[in-house]
């Protein structure tokens, strides 16, 4: 997870009607993220046959919602990338999110001491690249850190072409999380997500860990006006 610090003008066109930009000590921020789906079943029942293992690298950043006395915290995909076109289509169809199928691939390598992540996409007829390598051993984020805020929003919004959007509620422990050095991105990151947010992924992160990730259920969307 690589976060990168960012001016809020440059998201205010992608916040979801019924939402408003969250903050971590006053500072916004955009967040790349690759990580592995595993012994995926749709509906928690049914794996759907050579699609129960797959990538994905997603841009994103954060949100919050008032519903009543509860102050929900959330993410928006701005763009998610998976390997299989079936995947793409049917979490548009059921989130209304904004999913593309590019080529892609990653190594994953487990040593004594670190571990090496890294995951490639092809938007065009360049690979883009995400990695990092792991320092010391995982644990919990402390209370009040940023990579708390960063693991720990537990709703997504999907704006809708309509009107309003879709809200879904995401559901898992929280993660241990390593530190990292030697992490980045390299690529034409302009390529998919224009050349403003790609100009942001171009500079050095204000943070980026590793999570070690945990068993994940995705709630069915509700439309919210």
């Amino acid at each position: 997870m690589l976060n990168y610090e960012i001016d809020p003008s440059l998201l205010n066109r992608h916040v979801p009607p019924g939402t408003a930009l969250d903050s971590f000590q006053g500072r916004t921020y955009l967040s790349l993220v690759g990580f592995r789906f595993c012994r995926t079943k749709l509906l928690g029942l049914f794996p759907v046959p050579f699609h129960t293992d797959f990538d994905e690298v997603n841009l994103r950043f954060y949100v919050r919602r008032k519903n009543g006395s509860e102050d929900r915290r959330g993410v928006v995909f701005i763009a998610e990338v998976v390997p299989r076109l079936a995947i793409a289509m049917t979490a548009h169809v059921v989130y209304g999110e904004n999913y593309r199928c590019l080529p892609m691939k990653h190594c994953i390598q487990r040593g004594e001491l670190r571990r090496t992540a890294e995951y490639q996409w092809k938007p065009g007829n360049q690979w883009c690249k995400l990695s990092a390598q792991t320092v010391g051993n995982p644990a919990r984020p402390g209370e009040g850190s940023l990579e708390q805020f960063i693991t720990e929003h537990y709703w997504g919004y999907s704006a809708q072409r309509a009107s309003g959007c879709i809200e879904y509620h995401v559901s898992h422990l929280p993660w241990q999380v390593w530190a990292t050095a030697n992490s980045g991105f390299e690529g034409d990151a302009g390529a998919l997500y224009g050349s403003e947010l790609g100009a942001v992924l171009h500079r050095r992160p204000a943070c980026a860990f590793v999570a070690d990730g945990s068993p994940v259920i995705v709630f069915q969307g509700n439309r919210i006006q």
